[in-house]
């Protein structure tokens, strides 16, 4: 029995005016965690950014649970779990506002996780700090956990393991093989972006832009 597909792709392009990045993209992502693996400047930032619906391709359709973007933008991003790593947009929110605001976004929303996903990420020091106290990698775990307690049901990570610590590596890779292993029994999908595929994920699938 093939699992519904709930994140879909349909023939994406994207070009910058200098360069094409990627052409004719298909995808079908049913619950689960694919893993977008590619060579520096081989467009993985560049597609999650499509797939989130901050960037526009240049041609192709992109729907969630069959609602389209080109159709219904706003209903389509409401599905969607996505910060830019680097953003600088929740800097002078504090820790719990910043949740606040993921909570007031999905409603499915897991409250009850954050302790566990704070210590998991050596957070729990910094928890009520404002976010532009942090250093990049406090910064970039304060937006993994409210995707791992957003419940979206698309959550886009790119290169989540960047500017973070050992312990804090595995714990996230602990989670996306959570993730995986529940596969079509959850109503998640999540798409993570790396250089090279990562052991112990145990993803569903790989989409490979090539090195």
């Amino acid at each position: 029995m093939t699992s519904p597909t709930i994140l879909q792709a349909t023939d994406l392009s994207f070009s910058y005016p200098d360069h094409e990045v990627f052409k004719n993209i298909s995808l079908a992502l049913p619950a689960g965690v694919t893993v977008i693996r590619g060579g520096d400047g081989r467009g993985k930032t560049s597609l999650i950014r499509v797939l989130a619906g901050e960037l526009k391709a240049n041609s192709g359709q992109l729907a969630i649970n069959g609602i389209r973007l080109d159709e219904q933008a706003a209903q389509y991003k409401q599905q969607v779990y996505y910060v830019d790593p680097r953003t600088e947009a929740f800097d002078q929110l504090s820790v719990p506002e910043y949740f606040a605001s993921v909570k007031a976004r999905f409603p499915d929303f897991d409250e009850t996780a954050l302790p566990e996903l704070l210590e998991g990420l050596s957070l729990t020091p910094h928890a009520e700090k404002k976010l532009f106290m942090l250093s990049t990698g406090s910064k970039r775990k304060v937006y993994l956990a409210g995707a791992f307690a957003a419940g979206a049901a698309v959550n886009l990570l790119d290169d989540p393991f960047a500017s973070l610590d050992k312990s804090s590596i595995n714990f996230v890779s602990e989670v996306l093989a959570d993730f995986a292993e529940e596969g079509e029994q959850s109503s998640q999908v999540w798409v993570a972006s790396f250089y090279e595929t990562p052991e112990g994920i145990g993803e569903n699938q790989v989409i490979d832009l090539g090195d």
